[in-house]
């Protein structure tokens, strides 16, 4: 069942070590903001950053229309892509000089893989069961109770590499054997579903959550690749990721560290105030309306709230890409994360 995962602008007494590490650094991050603001528009360099329609790049979302970016003086073009593979082809081809939360990890890694020392990750949107990105789909009124079920079945997910193998690696771990899959856009996943085309699709929020209010789909099990790929239903998934091309870092180190500073201002407002957020989620979704404030939230990691055992789990994930064949060499995580 898709959760609701609104949170209060305090953090409470239960929350994790990882959430009391990233709140401390998004104070400092805001005390800190002044610094960068000297840089202003006129003769900065403009940031095109790619984006994939899905409810994890909310902070950046959030950032671009509360005017974070512009603030401190940047030039920030968001530039949709149908999939995560587009993104990380304009950036191979230089045509964006980045990603936004939500961009396949595995696409980065393997824009990395083509161009070694491409791109840097800084913040990543770990899910799991609690933080609800992740889910398998059925029509409402389907029999299908379990993933397992599946199995022979017609089995949709979204566009790209890193959706097909996780798909099938997750669906072959959970019982429903060796099967095959279509890749479709993400915006079809629903409407497929409802049409009776197939009979289950992997999918990423907001699709779960317009298929549940709209009454034609429900979620037959959510946090799946922190379950059948790490493990654990808790364990962290960081699926999705923020970049910087190593070129713009090299060449702009100023615009660099304010658009930083501005982007973790949308981290802090989507974990403090994720009611005031969600609407940012309009425009660049296919959700809208009062339906924003159903949608569940990922978490969200910048490179100075990693440690050890958050790169463990991403590695962990990028191992099975390479057993698969995927990438054509083992990618260490720790190369692709953004150092200070």
């Amino acid at each position: 069942m898709t959760r609701s995962t609104t949170r209060p602008a305090a953090a409470p007494a239960t929350v994790s070590p990882s959430r009391r590490r990233a709140l401390k650094a998004g104070a400092a991050a805001l005390s800190m903001l002044a610094a960068p603001a000297i840089v202003r528009a006129q003769g900065t360099p403009k940031l095109r950053i790619g984006y994939w329609p899905v409810a994890s790049g909310l902070p950046f979302f959030a950032a671009v229309e509360k005017g974070y970016f512009k603030e401190a003086g940047l030039n920030v073009e968001p530039i949709k892509f149908a999939s995560p593979q587009q993104v990380i082809e304009a950036i191979l081809a230089g045509r964006c000089d980045g990603s936004a939360n939500g961009t396949a990890s595995a696409a980065l890694a393997i824009g990395d893989i083509a161009q070694p020392g491409l791109l840097k990750i800084f913040c990543t949107n770990p899910t799991n069961a609690k933080f609800v990105l992740d889910e398998f789909l059925v029509a409402k009124d389907s029999p299908i109770k379990t993933v397992a079920e599946l199995k022979g079945k017609r089995v949709a997910c979204g566009p790209g590499l890193q959706n097909v193998v996780l798909a099938k690696t997750m669906l072959e771990r959970a019982g429903a054997g060796k099967i095959s899959v279509t890749e479709l856009p993400i915006g079809q996943h629903v409407a497929a579903l409802a049409a009776g085309q197939i009979d289950g699709v992997y999918s990423l929020e907001p699709t779960g959550t317009i298929g549940r209010l709209n009454g034609t789909t429900r979620t037959l099990e959510a946090g799946v690749v922190a379950r059948y790929i790490l493990g654990d239903p808790m364990a962290p998934w960081h699926g999705g990721s923020a970049s910087l091309t190593t070129e713009f870092l090299g060449k702009n180190k100023d615009v660099a560290k304010a658009y930083l500073a501005a982007y973790r201002r949308g981290v802090v407002l989507v974990r403090q105030n994720p009611a005031e957020a969600r609407p940012f989620l309009k425009g660049y979704t296919a959700i809208e309306g009062a339906l924003t404030a159903e949608v569940p939230m990922a978490d969200y990691l910048f490179f100075d709230e990693f440690k050890a055992s958050d790169a463990a789990h991403f590695q962990k994930f990028y191992d099975l890409f390479t057993e698969k064949g995927i990438f054509s060499r083992k990618v260490d995580v720790n190369t692709l994360l953004y150092k200070a």
